[in-house]
């Protein structure tokens, strides 16, 4: 019997960012105190914490002219004016679950544009939390590739930027740079959380210290695709499973380390399960002493 070990290496950022947790902790204890919950899409980007939230009682809609009367549960990713008017107007209770992040890149947004700026969101433009940015204010421009610039026909006075919360530095430092010949002022507000700082940074450094990567969490969630990306391109045996069903025995063919990074929207449950589910497939594997999460897992407060 063989006495190699297989280190398994935790990221100490792994799963759920302060603001994930707050939301689902709202909405358990909104459908506890409630009979008619309802929310307009899903609450984070994950599918099993959907199917948690489903099972303790909370209706999904897509319009809100689907809801008679009840509760308005806001998503972690924040939402648009539009709906808090239409629910105050329905006599709907609103409870909001808004990481307090997006509600501070929010209030950054108007702030710029009250001061007279053209505001500039970079992030993906389809992402629930971008529409919800670019709707506090009357004209917002959303960047998502430097490709978006080539169509740009006008140069600006004043751009403002604001940045998805969840979004790549070095990808946003490259847009920044093609942006400076479009204005004669810029002005540049970093609103990338910490948490998914934290996320990046650890991800820039593991693959290179270990032999295979798993990134665990839904291909739905942008910051776990994300993480997906930068990893591969540093180690490409780096695999992302949404959970421990996914994993293949011979992705860690003559691996000696295996690091494991997850979503901020990723349950702790399913990181277990996947550290788990490798300890069965992998001959000699054992987690190294799991580090503690980085004290400032909450958001920076601007």
């Amino acid at each position: 019997m063989s006495d190699r070990v297989v280190w398994i290496r935790i990221a100490k950022s792994a799963g759920f960012c302060f603001g994930v947790k707050r939301a689902i902790d709202i909405a358990l204890q909104a459908a506890e105190e409630n009979e008619n919950v309802f929310m307009l899409g899903d609450i984070v980007h994950n599918e099993f914490v959907v199917e948690q939230i489903r099972q303790a009682g909370i209706r999904i809609v897509e319009d809100i002219d689907e809801i008679g009367d009840g509760v308005l549960l806001l998503r972690a990713h924040g939402t648009v004016p539009e709906i808090y008017r239409k629910a105050e107007e329905r006599g709907l209770r609103i409870v909001d679950a808004t990481c307090p992040m997006v509600i501070e890149i929010h209030r950054i947004v108007r702030k710029l544009a009250d001061e007279g700026y053209t505001i500039v969101i970079i992030g993906d433009r389809n992402h629930d939390e971008v529409r919800g940015i670019a709707a506090q204010v009357s004209h917002a421009l959303v960047i998502s590739t430097e490709e978006d610039l080539r169509e740009w026909r006008r140069a600006y006075r004043k751009i403002g930027v604001v940045v998805q919360s969840t979004q790549n530095i070095e990808k946003v430092q490259q847009i920044l740079n093609r942006l400076i010949p479009f204005c004669r002022e810029l002005r540049f507000m970093n609103t990338i959380c910490k948490p998914t700082t934290d996320h990046q940074n650890e991800i820039r450094q593991m693959p290179r210290e270990n032999d295979v990567m798993i990134i665990v969490g839904s291909f739905t969630s942008a910051n776990t695709r994300r993480l997906t990306e930068l990893s591969a391109a540093i180690n490409p045996r780096t695999y992302q499973v949404p959970s421990a069903a996914e994993l293949r025995a011979d992705w860690f063919e003559g691996c000696a380390t295996i690091g494991i990074s997850a979503g901020a929207s990723t349950p702790d449950e399913l990181i277990r399960d996947v550290v788990h589910t490798i300890c069965h497939l992998v001959a000699g594997a054992e987690v190294e002493a799991a580090p503690e999460k980085p004290a400032g897992n909450e958001p920076d407060r601007k």
